[in-house]
């Protein structure tokens, strides 16, 4: 009995362990639920780290040949032509009988706003997918990378392209999932304690805004 007793005072009290920080990636880390441990463990964060560069890499040389390679005439060149072609191709899609995009508001939305100002949507399409790549490949601001992601992948299968689509969604929402760790081999290491989350703010915030948290940070 003495035993167990001194297991229970030795053990952590699961009031002071920090919701946003990631686990320690020791062996109690495996006796956690497998949605807990890859979303919240440092361990999970070298699988993440693996995911998150494949993708980074797609995205950046996404934006890369819009920006300087083969598709930069029709993206950052002649009035963003290749936005309008995708744009016009949805709205074109919409009016058939089996049509790809099948929503008649997101045709209207494509029709009355992005046909017409498609030069500049295009050059912004260019330069979020290199920002997504590189926030990706660095680990900095991983899981507002990833969302930024998924929203493109959603636009682009709204009108009506599949293609590599739903399996960059996939990853990605699963990024977003694990913004605790997904970036804890990268910046967001150092970026997300020091910034925190608009409900827990970060020590940098904290010594900016003269916030002092109501209780005592945990001493690991």
């Amino acid at each position: 009995m003495s035993t167990t007793i001194s297991q229970v005072e030795m053990a952590p009290a699961e009031t002071k362990v920090d919701p946003v920080a990631p686990r320690k990636g020791n062996l109690a880390g495996w006796n956690l639920p497998l949605a807990d441990w890859l979303f919240r463990s440092s361990a999970a964060s070298w699988i993440w780290l693996v995911a998150r560069c494949w993708l980074g890499y797609q995205w950046f040389n996404a934006g890369y040949q819009k920006i300087w390679g083969s598709e930069k005439l029709g993206f950052w060149y002649n009035g963003g032509g290749g936005v309008y072609g995708f744009a016009k191709s949805g709205v074109i899609a919409n009016h058939t009988p089996y049509g790809a995009v099948g929503y008649g508001w997101w045709a209207a939305f494509l029709h009355n706003f992005v046909m017409p100002n498609a030069s500049w949507i295009a050059k912004l399409v260019a330069l979020s997918e290199i920002a997504i790549g590189i926030g990706l490949i660095l680990g900095l601001f991983t899981g507002i990378a990833a969302f930024a992601a998924v929203a493109l992948n959603f636009t682009y299968m709204m009108t009506g392209s599949a293609g590599v689509n739903p399996l960059y969604g996939l990853v990605g929402i699963l990024l977003v999932l694990a913004w605790r760790n997904a970036g804890l081999i990268g910046l967001d290491r150092w970026v997300l304690p020091a910034l925190g989350t608009p409900f827990h703010p970060g020590s940098w915030v904290r010594k900016v805004t003269h916030h002092q948290p109501q209780v005592a940070a945990v001493t690991h």
